[in-house]
C-alpha cells in the first residue's frame, strides 16, 4: 500500500505518452524509495510554454490509463509501487538551501536514451491512432 508519509521519490512529467523509457526511469526511482508519485503536468491540448513542447494530445485521463497499462505489464501496480497525480503546468523547480530533498538524473543507456514520445506521436498519427496535429 502507498504510504503517504514514507520517502518517495518523484517523477514529473507530461507523459505524452508514457513509453519503454519512462518506464525505465521509474524502475530506478522506485529501487530509490520503494514508491514513486508519478506528477502528471497538466497540459493535454495546449502548448506548454516550453520549446519543443507544443505538442500534447493526451488528456490526463488517457495518460494515467497509459501509465498504469504500462507498468502493469512489468507487475507494478498503482496505489501500492506508485500514484498518479494531476498537476499544474510546473516550468521550473525553484528550491533554497538545505530543503531536504535531491535531484538525481539517471542515465539510462544510448538505447533508452533514443526512445521518443515524439516519435512515436509522429508514428501514431500515420497509423490514424491519434488525431493529426
Amino acid at each position: 500500500m502507498f504510504d503517504w508519509k514514507k520517502p518517495t521519490v518523484e517523477m514529473l512529467g507530461r507523459w505524452q505518452p508514457w513509453h519503454d523509457g519512462h518506464t525505465e526511469l521509474f524502475k530506478r526511482a522506485l529501487a530509490k524509495t520503494g514508491q514513486v508519485c508519478i506528477m502528471y503536468r497538466d497540459v493535454g491540448g495546449v502548448d506548454a510554454g516550453v520549446d519543443g513542447q507544443d505538442d500534447n494530445p493526451f488528456e490526463f485521463e488517457d495518460v494515467k490509463k497509459n501509465i498504469i497499462k504500462g507498468l502493469a505489464k512489468h507487475g507494478f501496480e498503482e496505489g501500492n509501487h506508485y500514484i498518479v497525480i494531476k498537476v499544474p503546468n510546473i516550468i521550473d523547480i525553484s528550491y533554497g538551501r538545505g530543503v531536504g530533498y535531491t535531484f538525481t538524473e539517471h542515465d539510462l543507456g544510448k538505447e533508452i536514451h533514443k526512445i521518443s514520445a515524439t516519435n512515436i506521436r509522429k508514428e501514431m498519427r500515420n497509423k490514424g491512432e491519434l488525431k493529426k496535429k
